[in-house]
């Protein structure tokens, strides 16, 4: 007997021969039922192609179309949302596809809502969504899902039909801030949590986390800052001017976070006893923190709240629904004097660049 196998026995001779024995009607039938250009499908064939090199043809054509994916965004001008428009722009560079940035200035959900209503009409490919209230969406979110435009969230979640969200698990991140407030301020003493928006679901689970963990032991002040950035380190020295017997000074938002390391130094509250800590990036709190004026803060890696959505969206609008996307923690990293030194500088990832 042979030592070489026959083709007629050789399953995987076999397939290799049936596919290319595939009529090209069937083959134009296959790529049609997977959603395939029959174009580049067509013009693969003609060149001597066989079926499989077809298939991947048609693929590929199919994969580099221009998608349009459109951000709604809650605060569009702040800038904490820099490096997620880095990582927008970044992600549609790798797919041959473009974003649009809309939303609201000043967390005016109706006009959050207007903007997806419109990304609906203008019969998007994709669309990522701050959630910021927890009813608001929930219509147009349906409304999109059922046209076949995928949604998710991000930065902010709400529980509602969006396919996933993606952005840091904003009740733990509360609760990691609690942790370091706790080792580090004595039971009993007066401390004031800074938010820029009460009730916002960007930043309100933030407060709630922190309380769920410090509980009754210490006397906690809660201080709106308001929406705006330039008003908001006025707010925190305002604040500071008032309660001089406070120990501990805090912000589960980044403009807030920033009027904290910029009221600390000010005032010398580090040498004064006073801890400090915050959310975020921006270049007066990581000046604060290498200083040491300011304590901590959390990093939520903006710039995957960019790139991942982009990435999650056009791999399930291109797999034809196969690649789902799902939930995404993108850090509850807290940044400090031990490790801030790469955060120095410019980079795009950290927005200031």
């Amino acid at each position: 007997m042979s030592t070489h196998e026959d083709s007629t026995t050789n399953p995987f001779e076999q397939a290799r021969q049936l596919s290319i024995e595939v009529s090209r009607r069937e083959a134009l039938a296959t790529a049609a039922k997977f959603g395939l250009g029959g174009a580049a499908f067509a013009a693969a064939l003609a060149g001597g192609g066989d079926v499989t090199r077809a298939l991947a043809a048609s693929r590929d054509a199919k994969l580099s179309a221009n998608n349009n994916f459109v951000f709604v965004n809650h605060a569009t001008t702040n800038q904490f949302f820099v490096p997620t428009k880095n990582g927008a722009q970044d992600a549609c560079d790798l797919l041959g596809s473009k974003y649009q940035w809309t939303g609201s200035a000043t967390s005016n959900v109706s006009d959050m809502v207007r903007a997806v209503q419109n990304a609906i009409n203008g019969n998007a490919d994709g669309i990522a969504v701050s959630l910021i209230d927890t009813q608001a969406f929930n219509a147009p979110i349906n409304q999109a899902l059922s046209k076949g435009i995928p949604v998710v969230s991000y930065n902010a979640d709400a529980a509602n039909k969006r396919m996933a969200y993606i952005g840091q698990p904003l009740y733990q991140s509360g609760q990691t801030m609690g942790k370091r407030i706790a080792a580090n301020v004595k039971p009993g003493s007066k401390i004031v949590l800074f938010i820029a928006t009460p009730g916002s679901l960007n930043i309100q689970p933030r407060i709630d986390g922190a309380k769920a963990i410090l509980g009754n032991k210490y006397q906690i002040d809660i201080s709106a800052t308001g929406v705006a950035v330039a008003g908001e380190q006025p707010a925190v020295e305002s604040y500071y001017k008032g309660h001089q017997d406070v120990k501990g000074m805090f912000a589960v938002d980044g403009g807030s976070t920033a009027g904290v390391a910029i009221t600390s130094k000010k005032y010398g509250l580090a040498k004064k006893g006073v801890y400090t800590g915050g959310f975020d990036l921006f270049p007066e709190t990581i000046a604060g923190i290498n200083s040491g004026d300011m304590g901590f803060t959390l990093d939520q890696q903006p710039y995957l709240q960019g790139f991942y959505p982009i990435m999650q969206l056009f791999l399930y609008k291109n797999s034809g629904g196969l690649m789902f996307p799902c939930d995404t923690n993108t850090s509850l990293k807290i940044v400090d004097k031990s490790n801030v030194t790469p955060y120095l500088g410019k980079s795009r990832f950290l927005g200031t660049a």
